[in-house]
C-alpha cells in the first residue's frame, strides 16, 4: 500500500511514517500543497494524509485539486488536522475526504483507519458514510446554537452533504 503523507511539520510526517511503516506501507511525504499535488499525480497513491493548515496551498485546495484531476479524483483523503471546529471538518467531507482525523490522535490507529476507508471504498460505501459524518455535524451546529450563550464552537454553518 502506498500512502502519501502531506504536513509542513517534519516532525508529524515522521509520526506518522515511523508508525505506518511498522507495517510495511510505503510512505511518500510532502511538506506543502504543490509538493503534494505533484505526488499524487506522478504517484498515484491509495491514500492521501492531509493537513489543512499549511502555507500557500492549503489542505482544503489541495483536495480540491486533487477532487478535480482525472487521475487523482480516486484517491481516497483523510485530513489531519488541529483545526477542530464542526465547519472545518464540515468542510473537509464535503469536498470528499473519507475521513478528518483531529490532533493530536493516536498514531498506531492509523492503519486501521486507512483500511476502513479502502474497505469502505471498495464496497461503495464511502459516499453514503461521509453524508452520514455531514449530517451528524450538522445536528452538532444546531446543538452548539441552542447552548448558552458565550463562545460559539464553530465559525460558520457547515456545507450541506452532497445530493446523492
Amino acid at each position: 500500500m502506498k500512502v502519501l503523507v502531506v504536513d509542513d511539520q517534519w516532525p508529524m510526517r515522521l509520526l506518522v511514517k515511523v508508525n505506518l511503516e511498522s507495517e510495511v506501507v510505503q510512505v511518500l511525504e510532502a511538506e506543502n500543497g504543490a509538493e503534494a499535488v505533484e505526488l499524487a499525480v506522478r504517484e498515484l497513491p491509495d491514500v492521501i494524509l492531509l493537513d489543512v493548515m499549511m502555507p500557500g496551498m492549503d489542505g482544503f485546495e489541495v483536495a480540491e485539486t486533487l477532487a478535480a484531476h482525472p487521475s487523482t479524483s480516486h484517491i481516497p483523503i483523510v485530513f489531519l488536522s488541529a483545526r477542530a471546529d464542526y465547519a472545518s471538518q464540515a468542510r473537509g467531507l464535503s469536498i470528499g475526504a473519507g475521513d478528518y482525523i483531529t490532533k493530536p490522535f493516536n498514531p498506531t490507529n492509523l492503519l486501521a483507519t486507512i483500511e476502513r476507508l479502502l474497505g469502505d471504498l471498495e464496497a461503495g460505501r464511502l459516499d453514503e458514510l461521509r453524508a452520514k459524518k455531514l449530517e451528524k455535524l450538522q445536528t452538532l451546529f444546531k446543538l452548539a446554537d441552542l447552548e448558552e450563550p458565550g463562545p460559539s464552537v464553530r465559525r460558520d454553518a457547515p456545507p450541506a452533504p452532497p445530493a446523492a
